[in-house]
């Protein structure tokens, strides 16, 4: 049994059905002109002959039958004069009868208008009537041959259209985490190249994943296990021989120091893994300029409690779209944390959005501190500008989430001649959110 999700065979169905119904259409209006010729022409004739008849033998009565073998170019025919059938009119009809086995077509011709009678004529079209049966026959059985050769037609077609999918199912089958490779576009037919680019950018974005994620693990372990070897050492040196209580005192509080730093640490990690939760949250309909304000104005008790000044620029005034709103606070609150960190006491930072096109906004958060190093990847794991306090993951969580919301996320030094760092969300907003209630 066919399966109703199988594009193969939904294809398959309509191709035979579309064929079936266009063989029967054609096969049905070639027997129908074939059969109209030849009565059209067996009606000429014996309109012909009747006209003949008229003209040449004018005085016969009522019931007299015509000789029809010494009638010039007679055709197998029989003519007699007959009355009127109905009331008198000087038109003809045309009738088909059979008899003991034959068949006859008849032509009932005006013959006397004053006697008012006709002319009966009538041809023996039983050969005709076999003919047109084996005609009919015939292209009945070029029809089933040509259904048979359509559907080995579909099945072959239908195979061939489906052969760009399997070697792409192929291809994606072989790979895993270590062999990620690109689908090579170009083999592709021109209504697979989107699909085959579609891919390609999935690829990349899981190659980029994968790459981070090795580099997190790497990293965690290596920004862990050098504090801990530090610790150690130095529990060694303080137990090499007795000391003093206050160096002893002193130890423990570099102990519990580098704990607490590792715990920071390992809260930073544990927030990648919440983040990775917050990738499946609900779009939800608000107001986005009214939230990034809003946060905006939360940050700015920060920043005067640290003698910096946040400024707003905010437009429009309102937009209202459909976003994560855990992932852009994780994106806002990182930009405006290392702005208000690396931005000197008494220097401004300053809070813009503006409106690209219809379905987009650009948000910047632009600050006057050292700069950044345009040539290193700030967004992977665990890097960090100069001796900044910090584990180094809060780039990388938020340009987590802005691939997670399918928004640009970069950073760039200023241009304007002042030194400092612009570091900017392109997010795409969609009117409303159609999604089912939970």
């Amino acid at each position: 049994m066919l399966s109703k999700r199988s594009i193969r065979n939904q294809f398959l169905f309509q191709l035979i059905i579309a064929s079936s119904v266009l063989l029967i259409i054609f096969s049905t209006m070639l027997y129908a002109f074939i059969k109209q010729s030849i009565y059209d022409e067996i009606s000429q004739q014996l309109v012909k002959q009747a006209r003949y008849i008229v003209q040449t033998f004018p005085n016969y009565g009522e019931g007299e039958t015509i000789d029809a073998q010494n009638l010039e170019n007679a055709l197998q025919i029989s003519a007699k004069v007959i009355p009127a059938p109905h009331r008198f009119y000087s038109s003809i009809e045309w009738r088909e009868r059979k008899e003991n086995g034959k068949h006859y077509i008849e032509l009932i011709y005006p013959y006397n208008f004053r006697a008012q009678t006709y002319l009966l004529i009538s041809k023996e079209i039983t050969n005709i009537r076999k003919m047109l049966g084996k005609i009919l026959r015939s292209i009945i059985i070029i029809n089933l041959i040509s259904l048979v050769l359509i559907v080995l037609y579909a099945f072959g077609l239908s195979a061939m259209l489906l052969m760009p999918i399997t070697r792409l199912t192929k291809k994606l089958s072989s790979l895993n985490e270590n062999f990620l490779h690109t689908i090579d576009t170009q083999s592709l037919p021109e209504e697979f190249v989107p699909l085959g680019e579609s891919i390609n950018r999935l690829i990349k974005r899981i190659q980029t994943f994968v790459k981070y994620q090795k580099e997190l693990f790497i990293g965690a372990a290596h920004e862990l296990k050098t504090p801990l070897n530090v610790m150690k050492l130095k529990n060694d040196v303080t137990l090499i021989k007795q000391r003093e209580p206050e160096k002893y005192i002193e130890a423990l509080r570099l102990a519990n120091k580098t704990i607490e730093e590792m715990n920071k640490m390992i809260s930073s990690i544990l927030e990648i893994g919440r983040q990775e939760g917050a990738h499946f949250e609900l779009p939800q309909t608000v107001d986005i300029i009214d939230f990034i304000r809003r946060k905006g104005e939360d940050f700015k008790l920060l920043a005067e409690a640290e003698n910096k000044r946040l400024e707003l620029d905010i437009q429009p005034n309102s937009l209202v779209g459909c976003i994560q709103t855990t992932l852009l606070n994780q994106i806002l609150q990182n930009f405006l944390q290392n702005a208000i960190k690396f931005t000197p006491e008494g220097k401004n930072i300053l809070l813009k959005t503006r409106p690209i096109d219809e379905h987009k906004l650009k948000i910047e958060v632009i600050d006057e501190g050292p700069g950044i190093d345009e040539k290193i990847d700030l967004f992977a794991p665990f890097k960090r500008i100069g001796n900044a306090p910090g584990a180094g993951l809060g780039l990388f969580l938020a340009k987590s989430a802005a691939d997670a919301m399918g928004a640009e996320i970069s950073l760039k030094n200023r241009t304007d001649g002042t030194p400092g760092t612009i570091a900017s969300l392109v997010l795409a907003t969609t009117p409303r959110c159609d999604l089912p209630p939970v």
